[in-house]
C-alpha cells in the first residue's frame, strides 16, 4: 500500500499497545515495516527532534509498504473504535479515510 511519512507516522501512533499474542506479534511485525530505513531517512531528509519528525516537503514521500491482511484488520478495527470514541484527530483522519473507508 502506497503511504508518505505523515501516514506511516500517523499508523505507528494508532496501533494498538496491548493484546493478545498474535495481535502483539502483528502489531511488532508492522511496526516494523513502518519504520524508516537509513536510506528513506537520507533521501527524504527526515530529523526526529523529541517527538517532532520533520522531513524534505518537496519530493514524494510516498513509500509502498506491504500490510498484511490481518495486519488491516487490526488497522481497520483500531481506528473503528477512535471514530465510536469521537477521538480521531487531523491527523487520524486521513487514515480513516484510506483504511476504515
Amino acid at each position: 500500500m502506497k503511504l508518505n511519512i505523515a501516514e506511516r507516522v500517523g499508523l505507528l501512533g494508532v496501533l494498538p499497545e496491548q493484546g493478545n499474542f498474535v495481535t502483539l506479534r502483528i502489531v511488532s511485525d508492522l511496526r516494523m515495516a513502518l519504520s524508516f530505513q537509513q536510506k528513506e531517512l537520507d533521501d527524504f531528509g527526515i530529523v526526529i527532534e523529541g517527538d517532532q519528525i520533520r522531513w524534505k516537503s518537496d519530493i514524494d514521500t510516498t513509500a509502498d509498504i506491504k500490510i498484511p491482511a490481518a495486519a488491516k484488520d487490526i488497522i481497520v478495527k483500531r481506528l473503528k473504535e477512535l471514530d465510536a470514541e469521537e477521538k480521531l484527530t487531523p491527523q487520524t483522519f486521513p487514515l480513516y479515510e484510506k483504511f476504515a473507508n
